[in-house]
């Protein structure tokens, strides 16, 4: 019967304000489907009120369909899916693929393994570039063209670095002296005078190494671009990249402990690592004893002043903080369905039978 209750439509407001209030959620949905609706709803939205005469009693107020609610989603994610990443430059001593040589001009690629690329593996929301060594020697022309062109299909950028510079910067500094010291190993126990010497060779070409890892950098940066460099291998990597520009944002990461000040002050060069590190604009390590290690050197070994935020320079405040470096575990829980881990886990399983099982990891 006219005027029943049972035939007014549910989907009809029952009232001229609430009809009002409505047409105002709707289009705050639409907004959210159309991103190139232009701004001033919201005035509309208060003439409407305001206005008895902008909408007629007689007008009917309908929702979204399935079809057209399909079409903004798909709209949205299409043009979500059009917005560049940010740019985003890893420079590490290794890249993260190792290459093996064919031939003359043919290389094999494969990826590398690694705590640094295992935990670098997550990093799906940039357009990231690696740059570093690829693990040999090139000394031909034609296989650094070569293995640049291989590399460029992985997003990797190759440093090449001769035998003589690998053998002092890595073997030597890095390994010889930076890694133990460190780690609360000290120096090499060895002549006094020879280290004396070795150390200076070892040093000069930690700084060389460091600055050809800065000319790659440089050679394919891109205004806007990030440049998140990686661990003591490259401690005056931030320096060199800040001299030549000054506007690069650079962050520097350490994936080992970093030491008390009373341990760093050992090292000859300790206030040019931690100059060359301050150059950064963030600066980062595992666990805030490292952080704080980090800015009690600075504060006692250059006189600096620290503060919670970071490091003071001259104006200059490179902040310092921790962050704990985690892993891909999806890649991980996904590799545990594997065929061949299931019967590698079921093979420790049956070795080690009723027996404790302890491991261990020292980066």
């Amino acid at each position: 019967m006219p005027g029943s209750k049972c035939n007014v439509d549910p989907a009809t407001p029952k009232s001229r304000t609430e009809r009002l209030l409505k047409e105002r959620n709707l289009r705050k949905l639409n907004r959210v489907f159309n991103l190139n609706e232009k701004a001033g709803d919201s005035m509309r939205d208060a003439e409407l009120f305001s206005n008895d005469s902008a909408l007629s009693e007689a007008e009917n107020w309908a929702p979204l369909n399935e079809e057209e609610l399909s079409e903004g989603v798909d709209g949205y994610e299409r043009q979500d899916q059009r917005l560049p990443k940010q740019r985003l430059l890893v420079v590490a001593n290794r890249l993260p693929v190792s290459a093996v040589r064919q031939g003359k001009d043919s290389w094999q690629l494969e990826i590398s393994v690694g705590g640094l690329v295992s935990a670098l593996l997550g990093l799906k929301e940039f357009d990231a570039r690696w740059i570093g060594w690829a693990g040999v020697n090139v000394p031909d022309e034609i296989g650094q063209e070569a293995l640049t062109k291989a590399l460029a299909e992985k997003k990797c950028i190759p440093v090449f670095l001769d035998e003589d510079t690998v053998h002092q910067y890595y073997n030597g500094y890095c390994n010889n002296i930076i890694w133990p010291l460190f780690h609360y190993l000290g120096l090499p126990q060895e002549d006094r005078l020879a280290t004396t010497r070795s150390f200076q060779s070892q040093f000069d070409a930690y700084k060389k190494a460091n600055q050809m890892f800065a000319d790659v950098v440089h050679k394919h940066y891109e205004e806007g671009d990030v440049v998140w460099c990686h661990d003591y291998h490259l401690m005056f990597l931030p320096r060199c990249l800040k001299e030549k520009n000054s506007n690069i944002k650079v962050g520097w990461f350490l994936h080992t402990p970093f030491p008390s000040s009373e341990i760093h002050r050992m090292l000859p060069s300790r206030r040019d690592l931690l100059e060359s590190v301050l150059a950064a604009d963030l600066v980062g390590f595992h666990t805030y004893d490292y952080a704080r290690h980090f800015v009690s050197a600075c504060t006692r070994i250059l006189g600096l002043e620290g503060t919670p935020e970071g490091v003071e320079n001259q104006g200059k405040l490179t902040r310092v903080a921790a962050f704990p470096i985690g892993i891909d575990s999806d890649r991980f829980i996904r590799a545990l369905e594997l065929p061949q881990v299931q019967d590698h886990i079921k093979e420790l399983k049956e070795r080690f039978a009723g027996r404790k099982v302890g491991a261990s990891f020292t980066a």
